[in-house]
């Protein structure tokens, strides 16, 4: 193992949280690739205990997948999210970044303050900024955390709606609003027939 990925190596087992290229090159020779020495260790390290794994463009060690139920100790069960935090918690990653009022409106209910504040203390949601409308409301979207939690390499890992479909996790009142949906984003043929008379 040649020395510049000995330092990648360390730089990323000292590293209390997901690093991005950017910090881990800041620890190597100028012009180093940052890319091909992390996919190198990650190819060195798949058949071991721990691997290494991107997640949301940040790169950590993290237990080997099919290992992870050796370490599990019996712990008190941390609560169940409500269906609302649920929910909102899909709405965010699915339209991030967006303000509570936009939540609001995709979920069609009010949202209690204490649902946001749950999914931040869980380091699954942040506040992305203001969004630049009257009142400047605060912007919501997902973390890194989100992503290690879930096994996500990115967002565009999140499953699709014909995914979903297949899995059984849309019930029929959620497809028949989606498609009332689609149906009113087309242009009513009737009215087209009008305009042309």
């Amino acid at each position: 193992m040649n020395e510049t990925l000995r330092i990648v190596e360390a730089v990323l087992f000292a590293a209390e949280e997901p690093l991005s290229l950017d910090v881990i090159g800041a620890h190597l020779p100028e012009n180093a690739p940052v890319k091909a020495l992390l996919v190198e260790l990650a190819e060195s390290y798949h058949p071991r205990g721990i691997n290494l794994v991107e997640r949301g463009g940040k790169w950590l060690f993290q237990t080997a997948p099919d290992l992870s139920h050796i370490l599990r100790r019996e712990t008190a069960r941390p609560r169940k999210l409500s269906r609302a935090a649920i929910e909102t918690l899909s709405v965010i990653a699915y339209h991030e970044p967006v303000t509570r009022a936009q939540v609001e409106e995709i979920r069609g209910v009010s949202l209690s303050k204490g649902t946001l504040d749950v999914l931040m203390e869980l380091g699954w949601v942040r506040p992305a900024g203001r969004r630049e409308v009257p009142g400047r409301p605060l912007l919501y979207a997902t973390t890194t955390g989100f992503l290690v939690h879930f096994g996500l390499t990115s967002r565009r890992d999140l499953p699709g709606i014909q995914e979903l479909k297949a899995a059984g996790l849309l019930d029929p009142m959620a497809e028949a609003l989606e498609l009332a949906r689609e149906e009113a984003e087309q242009p009513d043929m009737l009215e087209d027939a009008d305009d042309q008379e």
